[in-house]
């Protein structure tokens, strides 16, 4: 995985990049691009298509941690932040732009393989939760749609919950659909009827 793993650094200043970039490749990461600027970043994230990106700013402006933001919500990637100083306010902000890792005043080669193991494994660690919490959500949507169908088949067809219910299991196999599908078939046609 390390000769596979394709990483970003973006970073204005050359010399601090080149430290970031010597410390990946010395610890055996070989697919290391270097973007020194970071106007129109999203777009150059969309081209390189990184695996993990480390952005190195000396102080990261309200405008960067934008781009993080549209970043984080347009292509999901584990991102850590060098900078010079901090504040609690800008740690907020990049937190909330998706930053995952936030390194103050830490930059040396030696510590880049346990930074970005960290900041690997958070950011799967936190997609996992994100994963588990849409997956809840859309369960309890779609319950709610099945509870909805039953009562109109209740209601309108005169059956009971259990029939109800059985009838939509039925239904949702027999076309090879999802049972939230059906529910949601029902209520449209229950909604075009009246």
């Amino acid at each position: 995985m390390v000769d596979t793993l394709r990483i970003l650094i973006v970073d204005q200043n050359a010399e601090r990049a080149t430290i970031l970039e010597e410390g990946f490749r010395e610890a055996g990461y070989h697919s290391v691009s270097v973007v020194r600027e970071v106007r129109n970043l999203l777009r150059r994230i969309v081209d390189l298509n990184p695996d993990v990106i480390f952005i190195d700013l000396e102080n990261p402006n309200r405008d960067v941690l934008e781009q993080m933001f549209q970043v984080s919500r347009s292509v999901p990637r584990p991102v850590a932040m060098f900078i010079d100083q901090s504040d609690a306010a800008t740690i907020a902000e990049a937190i909330d732009a998706g930053v995952i890792t936030y390194v103050v005043d830490g930059l040396r080669k030696e510590r880049i393989k346990p930074i970005l193991d960290t900041t690997m494994s958070r950011f799967n660690a936190f997609k996992k939760l994100r994963d588990e919490r849409d997956n809840a959500r859309f369960a309890l949507e779609e319950r709610k749609l099945v509870d909805r169908a039953k009562g109109l088949l209740m209601t309108e067809g005169g059956m009971t919950e259990t029939d109800a219910y059985e009838w939509l299991r039925r239904s949702a196999m027999n076309q090879s659909r999802r049972l939230g599908d059906v529910a949601q078939s029902v209520i449209e046609k229950a909604g075009v009827l009246k």
